[in-house]
């Protein structure tokens, strides 16, 4: 049975909400390095470094004041947990984050630099979230879902109204694909206000449980993810993300890491944009044509650089090599 689906007015009440800490992110144009008419959506610029703060804040504003004095806690590759624990400190509520032990050291920082208290826990997302799970029933703490809540999915979706203000005669928007919140959102908030704009998801090979369970017809779980993006490796996509994704998404395609990391060397020899490897997922498949693989897309196309929390070394290594 399908769920109920995050309305248009359930996103536009949640951009008032989010107001105060999430920004409205520039709009770049950067048809001319392209040679096509493409605008990257920078939402690398967001207070912690990822679009993630639009779902986070979202959730956490939205929480009785018992449940934020008592704490909240979430699992996280990265960007969430960051964005969860910059919220929580905004709203002035403790805030835990368990983090596989392989996240990048920027991403652990990160969040400890905004008071989260870390946990370590396996290198997969069902690991950490079922020490967040027992974590949060021995302390009393509320739960933040990284991706699979109607209050997370609503905050991304702000995302979609404004590239809806900004590029309004966009034919399409590109969205890189992890957990699907971002592009649940995203694709609600385009399909619910102006149907005809294509919506494209984008998953690593390595990873691509969403492309997986479309063509299962329900949410599937994959044996394992290897990717250079860290931020787009769990095993399965949410629930009610998949339910976004099958009723507002046009496509969901997939890119190599080799691709994922022309996209990062493009984004910043091009156009001086530092855009993390999950971030430039996006940007991987239109310039790899993968994005047009069901048909050439005449018009705008609005690529979703999600995040740039990228290390100083690792783009230093790239750009040597690349």
């Amino acid at each position: 049975m399908v769920s109920q689906l995050v309305s248009l007015s359930d996103i536009t009440d949640a951009r008032r909400r989010i107001a105060p800490l999430a920004r409205n992110t520039p709009l770049l144009d950067a048809s001319a390095a392209a040679g096509r008419p493409l605008f990257l959506k920078c939402e690398n610029m967001q207070p912690g470094g990822a679009f993630k703060i639009r779902g986070a804040y979202n959730m956490v504003a939205r929480l009785t004041d018992d449940q934020r004095r008592r704490g909240v806690i979430t699992y996280s590759s990265g960007n969430h947990g960051q964005a969860m624990a910059l919220a929580a400190r905004q709203l002035g509520a403790p805030a835990v984050v368990v983090m596989p032990t392989t996240a990048p050291a920027i991403k652990v920082e990160g969040a400890r630099s905004f008071g989260a208290e870390i946990i370590f826990e396996g290198t997969t997302s069902s690991e950490r979230r079922t020490r967040a799970e027992a974590e949060a029933a021995a302390r009393g703490l509320t739960m933040v879902p990284p991706f699979d809540h109607e209050w997370i999915i609503a905050g991304q979706g702000t995302l979609g109204l404004e590239i809806l203000e900004q590029c309004p005669d966009m034919a399409a928007v590109v969205v890189p694909i992890g957990g699907g919140g971002l592009a649940a959102g995203v694709a609600a908030a385009i399909k619910q206000t102006r149907p005809a704009i294509k919506v494209i998801g984008v998953e690593p090979a390595g990873a691509a449980k969403m492309r997986a369970s479309l063509d299962a017809g329900h949410p599937v779980t994959l044996p394992s993810t290897s990717t250079i993006a860290d931020g787009l490796m769990p095993v399965r996509p949410g629930d009610l993300t998949f339910d976004h994704i099958s009723r507002f998404a046009d496509d969901v395609v997939t890119v190599s890491d080799d691709a994922i990391v022309e996209a990062v060397l493009w984004a910043f020899n091009r156009t001086k944009i530092v855009a993390e490897p999950s971030g430039a997922a996006s940007l991987a498949a239109v310039l790899s044509g993968v994005a047009e693989r069901s048909g050439r897309i005449e018009g705008p196309i609005v690529a979703v650089i999600s995040g740039g929390n990228m290390s100083a070394d690792r783009l230093v290594e790239w750009v040597a090599k690349g």
